[in-house]
């Protein structure tokens, strides 16, 4: 059960393990699906979800120490990076750089699986985000892999938005609601970073296949772009304040939604659209306006600077007293319940 806490959004002890039926349910209808070409990286890597999959289910049930996950976490990564040869070695032109060395290549592939891993860990604040932006993002690579002709991976990430579909169902109820526990956030997020990396390797040679895009490695940012700039403004918050980075708190954007008024559907709405919006805006910039990939940077930068600017201005409006009167009460209230529970218990036997 997901405790009740001060930084916490819901009020009733809630299950925590939404993530085993996330991990069934992806991998049994993939291995429906006959995918000849589904290549050994992708092997792998339903051999990292396995590892963390147990890892999840380990800290939902016991909590795991920070320094633990993230060092399997890395584990996973290099499992897939080293032995399936799935490795950024080209930028693309982004700020002058194109040919990465192998160990330059290294470090950049494994700091993306660890920070979108995490990124999604990040948003998982209110009912429906984390399975929300997972879909779309999962609806958007099966389609790009699909126009490759990249079957395996287009049907991997089918499965995946068809488990978070069912998956939403329960989350979004009021009788039987479940939350994906870092069991689903684990699996979501490391899936969604090697749909993004293998997407970015795939279109290293643009110049040769017409069918591949120049701006791959800013296309799978666009696709991922609210858990990104959630985190990054996190972080700088955090650095500002002389926090720790990894310190937890309720100044995500949208915990400032929830606490200005919103539910849970519409600050998830509103998360969304912004999120799908910034994915059109860019391909209209890409396709249509053939923009260079410095020039689309430039443009998510200013959307970053925004986002940042919408946030701050959205927590002045924040009635801090009633929030945390509203916060007390529902904290102590599941206090008192756990007491009275203990007692009952001692007085029966």
């Amino acid at each position: 059960m997901a405790e009740i806490k001060s930084r916490s959004s819901h009020k009733k002890l809630t299950p925590t393990l939404g993530g085993v039926a996330i991990f069934a349910a992806t991998l049994i209808t993939y291995f429906i699906w006959d995918n000849p070409q589904e290549g050994h990286d992708l092997h792998l890597t339903i051999s990292a979800i396995i590892i963390l999959f147990f890892l999840g289910i380990k800290d939902d049930i016991l909590i795991l120490s920070p320094k633990k996950k993230l060092l399997i976490q890395i584990a996973a990564s290099i499992l897939v990076i080293s032995l399936g040869n799935l490795q950024i070695s080209n930028l693309y032109g982004l700020l002058g750089l194109t040919q990465l060395s192998y160990n330059v290549g290294l470090f950049v592939t494994i700091f993306i699986f660890i920070s979108l891993i995490n990124a999604i860990n990040l948003i998982d604040g209110i009912d429906g985000l984390a399975g929300s932006v997972g879909l779309f993002a999962s609806l958007m690579f099966a389609y790009l892999f699909y126009t490759l002709d990249m079957y395996a991976q287009s049907t991997l990430a089918m499965a995946l938005s068809g488990s978070l579909l069912g998956f939403l169902r329960y989350n979004w109820s009021t009788k039987n609601k479940i939350f994906m526990g870092d069991t689903g956030s684990l699996i979501v997020g490391f899936l969604l970073s090697y749909f993004a990396i293998k997407y970015v390797v795939v279109n290293n040679n643009y110049l040769v296949n017409p069918l591949l895009t120049k701006d791959a490695p800013l296309f799978a940012l666009a696709i991922l772009i609210l858990p990104v700039f959630d985190t990054l403004r996190m972080f700088f918050i955090r650095i500002m304040e002389g926090k720790s980075p990894f310190e937890g708190d309720r100044k995500h954007l949208h915990h400032v939604l929830i606490d200005i008024g919103f539910s849970h559907k519409t600050a998830t709405a509103v998360l969304l659209a912004f999120n799908m919006s910034i994915v059109c805006i860019f391909t209209y910039l890409s396709n249509y306006r053939k923009e260079s990939n410095n020039q689309l940077l430039l443009y998510l930068v200013i959307a970053f600077a925004l986002y940042c600017v919408i946030s701050y201005l959205l927590s002045k409006k924040i009635d801090k007293a009633l929030v945390d009167r509203v916060k007390f009460r529902d904290v102590n209230k599941v206090e008192r319940l756990r007491i009275n529970e203990t007692q009952d218990s001692k007085n029966e036997n």
